[in-house]
């Protein structure tokens, strides 16, 4: 059966306190919408609706910097969650297949319990996703008869003392035919506490036409949705625990997983092992057997096969690291590419350059890459060995096995297998260093004497 997504995304998030429409905070990354999406995608989703509010604008645009493709449709007035899902109508008005109600501000739901919901389709008119609630509170009742079968779910507003200790609670996702889930939502009624549209209203209805609705249960850390920084500190904390679990069962070692952070698209092979206090930014791959020591900080870069990384060290966007190369403490790379078993090991900054395979960058190397309006690219041959305090003024090239004297800074390119030094003249003189100490003493004690 073809499916759709439809995500409702209108809302304001007031106790966001925050001026970023609440979908656009960000979790693991990337923007709690966007979690949305690719769940929607990762279930194969046909079409994709998107119902923007509050922010409008800002909300499109990033929904089509994900997906070109997703239809945006507004809601100008936010009067329920029914009203939203009536907004979609004409966008969805040809498309003969299943609909999934998503929400903007819901970002872990996995694919596989979407996909439960689509097979429990196959035996039911309407699925809707419900969990069992630690703290039913504030949350929907879903109501079931004497043999399972779903007969409402009740808003807890308007829940009567009984309903209210049911623990089986609504998380909002419903799951049901488009032509259906239209005709329905048309009579959905607002006489209720709020003054609202409740989706939820189209199980009572389906059940008064005889017509079969059923629950798929998860586990309640799915359905964790967003309201405040609060709730989204939440929500970080259970991705990290759920995606750290996943790398541990994947065969990644952590010696310290709890200290370890990952993005939504951290990509780990197996056999890597992962130091403590690491942060993974986003698009960030680590193939099998590398290793990355405490405290690094990696983002947009690719770290390949028997690769040692860190301790200290941070890899920006563009960095590619060879295998078997090592990045040392306190070594920046961005935009750069290490070749297989290259070396930088100590307290350098490799930007927008190329270093061949086997390559030996010294303590203190700097590519000057930035002239103040472009940047250039530097050059490093393979086996080349540049000393320590070389400064490499881009554009500039060292060639296949040349040497850099340490202390220099090489502005000409360096041709295959030559040494180049560029250094002034050592000047020495013979005791002017006990006279020159001498004398500063005596100005030191003679101004604290002034003093006192």
């Amino acid at each position: 059966m073809p499916i759709a997504t439809l995500i409702l995304a209108a809302g304001q998030g007031t106790r966001m306190k925050s001026d970023l429409p609440k979908v656009l905070h960000r979790l693991a990354g990337a923007p709690l919408l966007q979690h949305v999406m690719q769940t929607g995608a990762a279930i194969g989703a046909r079409r994709s609706v998107l119902v923007v509010g509050h922010g409008a604008q800002a909300v499109a645009d990033t929904a089509r910097d994900i997906d070109p493709e997703i239809t945006i449709v507004e809601q100008a007035e936010q009067k329920g969650t029914g009203h939203a899902v009536e907004q979609s109508r004409a966008a969805l008005a040809e498309f003969e297949g299943d609909v999934i109600v998503l929400y903007g501000d819901t970002p872990l739901i996995r694919p596989e319990t979407l996909s439960a919901m689509q097979e429990a389709r196959s035996r039911h008119d309407i699925v809707v996703l419900g969990f069992e609630a630690a703290n039913p509170g504030r949350y929907g009742r879903v109501i079931v008869d004497g043999t399972g079968a779903l007969e409402a779910i009740v808003e807890a507003k308007d829940a009567t003392p009984e309903e209210l200790q049911v623990r089986l609670c609504n998380s909002g996702v419903i799951c049901a035919p488009a032509a259906l889930l239209f005709e329905l939502v048309a009579e959905i009624g607002n006489d209720n506490a709020s003054g609202e549209y409740y989706l939820t209203d189209i199980i009572a209805l389906a059940r008064a036409r005889g017509l079969s609705s059923g629950v798929v249960i998860c586990d309640e850390a799915e359905t964790m949705g967003i309201n405040s920084r609060a709730e989204l500190a939440a929500a970080e904390a259970a991705f990290q625990a759920r995606a750290r679990a996943e790398l541990l069962e994947s065969g990644v070692t952590m010696t310290a997983p709890e200290t370890v952070f990952l993005a939504h698209d951290t990509v780990i092979g197996r056999d890597v092992v992962i130091g403590p206090n690491v942060f993974f930014g986003p698009e960030v791959t680590v193939e099998t057997g590398a290793e990355i020591r405490a405290f690094c900080h990696l983002e947009g870069c690719h770290i390949s096969q028997g690769a040692i990384i860190g301790p200290f060290a941070r890899l920006r966007p563009g960095a590619e690291i060879g295998n078997d190369a090592h990045v040392g403490n306190f070594v920046e790379i961005k935009n750069a590419i290490l070749g297989e078993g290259a070396k930088a090991n100590h307290l350098s900054y490799i930007g927008d350059a190329d270093v061949g395979d086997a390559a030996n960058i010294g303590a203190g190397t700097i590519t000057c890459n930035y002239d103040g309006v472009m940047k250039h690219r530097t050059k490093i041959g393979k086996r080349a060995f540049v000393g320590s305090n070389t400064a490499l003024v881009a554009p500039v090239s060292v060639g296949d096995e040349a040497v850099t004297g340490s202390g220099s800074v090489i502005t000409r390119d360096v041709p295959d297998g030559a040494l180049a030094l560029e250094r002034s003249q050592q000047v020495t003189r013979e005791g002017l260093a006990r006279k020159h100490m001498a004398r500063l003493r005596a100005i030191k004690a003679k101004k604290l004497k002034t003093e006192n």
